[in-house]
């Protein structure tokens, strides 16, 4: 630690803070625009300058090291200024030049509210200016159908251009010309490739990046703000969503270290008018082969009426990848009051097992462990694709140096180097037989490519023993990590949402060995011809074209529900707007329909089936916590024979992922241009 004093504060240090830093733990308060925690340091702006004795003149804090500071004649610690008369004329002269073009477009610029040069024009600028020339124009950019572009604003901060060469690691911006002719744009205006591109509109600190589906519907005053969990994916973002009325507006990310940081996929932030689109909004039910809209009491009599007449091991259950903890629990136990085991929440057909032991099917090392990590392996995985959060912190660990990251799997554009080895289990079979010199913490991230085939729980199994061998899973140490594309599917895991004993499977009941299927939102499994099908979900999507009683659920903006991410991390989202018309939250609508078909199950509200669940499942109530998994249980995996072909991504197409995705005007045009670029590449 470094001793520095800070107007007059003296304060310990690491030597490798910034001035910035340091004056900030000081509790001083410096104004920047170009400086950014996540990103590398520029210092463009000059907006933080504070004064430093013995220094010819103010220093940009944020580019000037605390380890560089000389001490004083008689030894003293170095001795900054943040509120001199020197300071203050300097940074007032510093506003002075960045508006020196901005134009006045507060009244009509999206960021007003929320714009860091509004704040800190109020608060180190003055009121006047002493240049009368006009102003610089520069014509809008198109850079793609996320992000709107209104360049008379922007002050060449650069951290647009940061962004996207370091964290999501596209180099898609750049900056043109010299001087005040400069210009920041994508390269020949093409709209920008990343899946994390929503982020540079949050880091501009004016109005020069804006989110471009938000554009001129609403001010941030309007907006209750809600802080909840994202489903687009198995990561659990945190993110706030913003509402006005019974309408989502948009979709922020919130600070979390241990898992998003600041960040959130595209999918996660412009997904919300997906919510408004396709909805369901009040039951049907099937007549002469057609749906027509019903009563909530004559949708329960069709289904009590085709339930009676059945036998228990002809109802089957399966869950879909939105569903929260809550909802799987309550179906569950209406499936135990029908007395019927067959029921799934692996709608994909994973061969992971609770059976197995937790450790068999969570990222036992944690998102945040990726950063610890000296070797990554990645088996039958896209995270691009899957995860781009996940991504984004293996190139963030790549960029550090000393990583080396290697794949088994489909070749792929993951912003990273990395070693090809093969496509499929031979290929894994062999690397096992290699020990990886001077690795201390290795790690395997199995995607759900090499889950999904016919010989998944085999693949599991050798991938198990070679991180025994290999030292992935050792003493102090467990890198082996599973990574799902599904948000419900560890929480389903966890319940034991899976056939029982003699139980079929989500394929088996889909393929017809059922006669009546409860469907909880699950929306990507063909289900033959021939079963009763009641469709509890909320978009006209694949599986309520397939019912024959449609229940209209609420989305995951409408519900408290909990959800654990693919770490085993219980998170909560919470209730931010209200499903529409006749929609009911999807506990509730099972809650009802046992009453009709004459099993009732024991809770009233939402608050007594927590208590139940919690009772049965007590990791469940312990939020933002990763229950402990034994690393024993891998040894035990139970061995098979695997087959041939190579491991396929289940992700083909990362903007139309599930029933809100796809009802999303925004994900679709961002679907069409990610095929046409990938069709251009081909040829």
């Amino acid at each position: 630690m470094t001793k520095i004093i800070v107007d007059g504060k003296e304060v310990d240090v690491p030597a490798e803070f910034t001035l910035l830093q340091a004056c900030e733990a000081a509790g001083a308060e410096i104004p920047r625009f170009c400086f950014h925690e996540r990103l590398s340091i520029a210092g463009n702006c000059r907006m933080c300058l504070v004064e430093l004795k013995g220094a010819p003149k103010p220093i940009a804090s944020c580019a000037w090291g605390v380890r560089d500071c000389r001490p004083g004649p008689n030894g003293e610690p170095p001795t900054v200024v943040t509120k001199s008369p020197l300071v203050k004329k300097a940074r007032e002269g510093v506003m002075e030049f960045l508006l020196i073009n901005h134009p006045l477009d507060c009244p009509i610029c999206d960021q007003g509210g929320e714009c860091d040069l509004q704040d800190q024009a109020m608060a180190f600028g003055v009121d006047s200016s002493r240049f009368a020339e006009n102003k610089r124009a520069v014509e809008d950019k198109y850079i793609g159908p996320l992000v709107k572009t209104s360049m008379n604003r922007c002050i060449h901060c650069t951290r647009c251009v940061r962004f996207t060469a370091e964290v999501a690691g596209t180099g898609d911006m750049g900056a043109i010309g010299r001087g005040e002719d400069m210009e920041i744009t994508t390269y020949l205006e093409s709209a920008m490739a990343s899946e994390l591109q929503g982020n540079v509109a949050d880091l501009c600190p004016v109005g020069a990046l804006l989110h471009k589906p938000y554009a001129f519907k609403a001010r941030p005053w309007e907006l209750g703000k809600i802080e909840s969990i994202d489903v687009m994916d198995a990561v659990g973002s945190a993110i706030r969503v913003d509402v006005r009325g019974r309408e989502v507006m948009r979709i922020l990310p919130r600070v979390n270290e241990a898992v998003n940081e600041e960040w959130i996929s595209d999918k996660t932030r412009y997904i919300w008018d997906g919510l408004k689109t396709q909805r369901l909004d009040r039951p049907y039910v099937r007549e002469n082969g057609r749906l027509r809209p019903a009563s909530w009491p004559e949708a329960f009599a069709a289904i009590a009426g085709k339930v009676k007449g059945v036998v228990p091991g002809k109802i089957g259950a399966l869950a879909g990848d939105l569903a929260s903890v809550e909802e799987m629990f309550a179906l569950k136990l209406l499936m135990e009051k029908l007395g019927s085991r067959n029921l799934d929440c692996r709608q994909d057909g994973t061969k992971l097992d609770p059976a197995n032991g937790r450790a068999s099917y969570v990222f036992n090392s944690t998102i945040e462990g990726i950063e610890d990590a000296d070797a990554i392996m990645l088996i039958g995985t896209n995270p691009r694709r899957e995860a781009p959060i996940i991504n984004a912190r293996i190139r963030k660990r790549w960029l550090r140096g000393g990583l080396l990251v290697g794949m088994i799997g489909e070749r792929a554009d993951l912003t990273y180097e990395y070693n090809y080895l093969g496509a499929g289990a031979e290929t894994l079979a062999r690397f096992a037989d290699h020990p990886l010199a001077n690795k201390q913490k290795p790690m395997f991230i199995i995607g759900q490519g090499a889950l999904l085939r016919d010989d998944g729980a085999a693949v599991l199994a050798m991938a198990a023993k070679a991180a025994q061998s290999l030292g992935v899973v050792k003493d102090g140490w467990n890198g082996f990590n599973i990574l799902h594309t599904a948000a419900s599917r560890v929480g389903g895991l966890d319940l034991r949402f899976t056939p029982g004993q003699g139980g079929l499977n989500a394929q088996a009941m889909a393929g017809g060995g059922v006669d009546v299927l409860f469907n909880l939102g699950a929306d990507e499994i063909e289900i033959a011809p021939g079963a009763f099908v009641v469709y509890i979900g909320t978009h006209g999507d694949r599986g309520a074209q397939r019912a024959d009683v449609i229940l209209p659920g609420a989305a995951y903006t409408e519900k408290s529900g909990t959800f654990v991410n693919t770490e085993g991390r219980v998170q909560m989202g919470l209730h931010a707007s209200f499903p529409p018309g006749e929609a009911r939250e999807d506990w509730a609508v099972l809650r009802a329909l046992s009453d009709q078909i004459g099993q009732r199950l024991g809770f009233d509200s939402l608050q007594q089936l927590r208590a139940a669940l919690y009772a049965a499942h007590p990791h469940f109530a312990a939020l933002d916590q990763i229950a402990p998994a034994d690393a024993g249980v891998l040894a035990r995996l139970p061995q098979g024979q695997t087959g041939a072909g190579g491991f396929a991504s289940p992700v083909r197409d990362f903007y139309l992922t599930n029933p809100i995705a796809r009802a999303s005007a925004v994900m679709a045009e961002c679907s069409a241009l990610a095929q046409a670029r990938t069709q251009q590449a081909a040829e």
